[in-house]
């Protein structure tokens, strides 16, 4: 099967170098670069579309299994089409497309068209999910609806996210709101929530409307955990005139990377500035006691900056999960 799959992987390679060396001869080192450029993109395909058919899934659970039998509602774009669906004929999984059309749009102008294409794909799949796939009801404990249904939700949305598109189009108003105004995303999210739950409390009841509060908390929390995994890292910057003891003890205690650059001190007696060396290392929360601590020992005046790291890749760090 692997044999197979690199000669296809191959014939696909010459044709993309026929397609733009008409006249060169092809040889095989030529190949070599192209075909393993294709490997890496089918196996990243591969494995966002595996993370959006989980989101799908998972989704359809929280809405179908929690959520619906129980006339709750949710935050975003989501419950948007919860709330139209308690108060129309149409059926939730089309009107999860037809409320997130704009929102994909607007993706597309402000991202990708590749984005706004995988977003439909996934939106599509969990509307065909939503009404054609048969959940069990779990629970018609009101408490246990909210939380596990926003638990369930959030995983969904998250696990779209980790594939590169979205099933709740309400992130990528937020995203584009914030860089034509001077608000946060969080800022955009909360507003339209509000709206959301506004109307809820007038159409449904106070009751329902509070406990949708409950389910957007235990969706974004769920998000936030599956995009930005289990561990959250640090960015620590240590300026100290003892670096080099520093520089040793991150690599021999704690087993991490660091880099070293150059800075020049804009404080002295007489305003002279001098060089010195500057460290900066990434680390996770768990391990900044420990940190603390190992610098303590050796320098407790060392000046440190820490600042949360969103994402990162390569170097000598713990890959974070489902990467």
């Amino acid at each position: 099967m692997r044999s197979y799959l690199s000669k296809v992987l191959v014939t696909i390679a010459r044709k993309r170098l026929e397609a733009t060396k008409t006249a060169a001869k092809i040889s095989n080192r030529d190949l070599v670069p192209l075909v393993k450029t294709l490997q890496v993109e089918i196996s990243h395909a591969f494995k966002e579309a595996l993370f959006i058919i989980i989101g799908v899934i998972s989704a359809g659970f929280g809405l179908k299994g929690f959520l619906l039998p129980n006339r709750f509602i949710d935050g975003g774009a989501t419950g948007i089409s919860l709330l139209l669906e308690n108060i129309t004929d149409l059926e939730l999984g089309v009107l999860l497309v037809l409320v997130n059309i704009p929102f994909i749009i607007l993706g597309a102008k402000t991202f990708s068209i590749r984005f706004a294409i995988k977003s439909i794909v996934a939106i599509t799949l969990l509307a065909l999910v939503v009404h054609f796939v048969e959940y069990p009801t779990v629970t018609d404990d009101k408490l246990l609806i909210a939380v596990f249904g926003g638990f369930f939700l959030g995983l969904g949305i998250g696990m779209a996210m980790r594939g590169g598109s979205v099933i709740d189009g309400t992130e990528v108003l937020a995203i584009y709101l914030s860089r034509k105004l001077s608000i946060t995303i969080g800022d955009v999210l909360l507003l339209t929530n509000l709206i959301i739950f506004s109307f809820g409390a007038y159409v449904l009841s106070i009751e329902v409307a509070l406990y949708a509060i409950l389910t957007y908390l235990a969706a974004a929390k769920t998000v936030d955990f599956v995009v930005d995994g289990v561990e959250e890292y640090v960015g620590v910057t240590i300026i100290s005139n003892h670096h080099e003891a520093l520089r040793v003890m991150i690599i021999d205690k704690l087993r991490r990377a660091c880099t070293i650059y150059a800075g020049k001190g804009g404080y002295g007696t007489q305003g002279n500035s001098y060089d010195k060396d500057i460290i900066y290392t990434v680390v996770t929360r768990l391990e900044l006691a420990k940190l603390h601590t190992e610098i303590d020992k050796i320098d407790k005046n060392a000046f440190i900056i820490m600042g949360l790291v969103k994402d990162l890749r390569g170097g000598m760090i713990k890959r974070k999960p489902l990467k």
